[in-house]
């Protein structure tokens, strides 16, 4: 198994950065295919970005360009450098694994280990 810690969330200004770090622990990172979801107040849970352990990569279409996934395997460490930050971005972040899974459909129900979630809030 794998547990995940989610760091780097806050408040910004429309138009500003953040980038947001997951600490993996307990099993062999670079197996594990890695994302990012999030869930706005009223809404379903969402893909973001996921990488795969080839460092493929797939964004939603709301991010692509603002947004870059990134691993670290030496580190044990999933990246979400997010670019020109828009209120709609507002939402609790979760980075997520999966083993074996098909992790370019941006779906949450392949994903099988869930950090707590960090906060982002994006102001106009």
């Amino acid at each position: 198994q794998v547990q995940l810690v989610e760091s780097g969330g806050g408040s910004v200004q429309s138009g500003g950065s953040l980038r947001l770090s997951c600490a993996a622990s307990g099993a062999t990172y670079s197996s594990y295919s890695m994302g990012w979801f999030r869930q706005a107040p009223g809404k379903e849970r969402e893909g973001v970005a996921t990488i795969g352990t080839n460092l493929s990569t797939k964004y939603a279409n709301s991010v692509k360009g603002r947004f870059t996934i990134s691993r670290d395997n030496a580190k044990n460490t999933l990246y979400l450098q997010m670019n020109s930050l828009k209120p709609e971005d507002t939402a609790l972040y979760y980075c997520a694994a999966c083993n074996r899974c098909q992790w370019w459909l941006l779906d949450e129900t392949d994903f099988g280990y869930w950090g707590q979630g960090t906060q982002v809030t994006v102001s106009s």
